[in-house]
């Protein structure tokens, strides 16, 4: 179960919040009692890197990557729509 842990408690406890990663999974800091940052094991962070679409800085990445690459710069089209043929006339 993820637990959010004050910024000061995690650094005087930071054994304990590694294993609360590990055991119960993301575990969030919070300074001020805005949520900052979060630890999560490594496997769940290597998970989110393979699943993440570049963004701008990566665009020669993106560029020179094999497949389709237009649906990260085109919006979603609509549905066609034709007038009536009384509006022609």
């Amino acid at each position: 179960m993820s637990r959010a842990w004050r910024a000061q408690e995690a650094k005087a406890r930071f054994g304990a919040f590694l294993e609360a990663s590990l055991r119960d999974g993301p575990q969030f800091v919070t300074r001020r009692g805005v949520e900052t940052a979060v630890l999560l094991p490594i496997e769940q962070w290597r998970r989110l890197q393979e699943t993440a679409v570049p963004g701008p800085s990566d665009l020669k990445t993106l560029l020179l990557a094999p497949g389709v690459r237009t649906e990260f710069f085109a919006p979603p089209r609509a549905k066609h729509r034709s007038r009536p043929t009384s509006a022609l006339a």
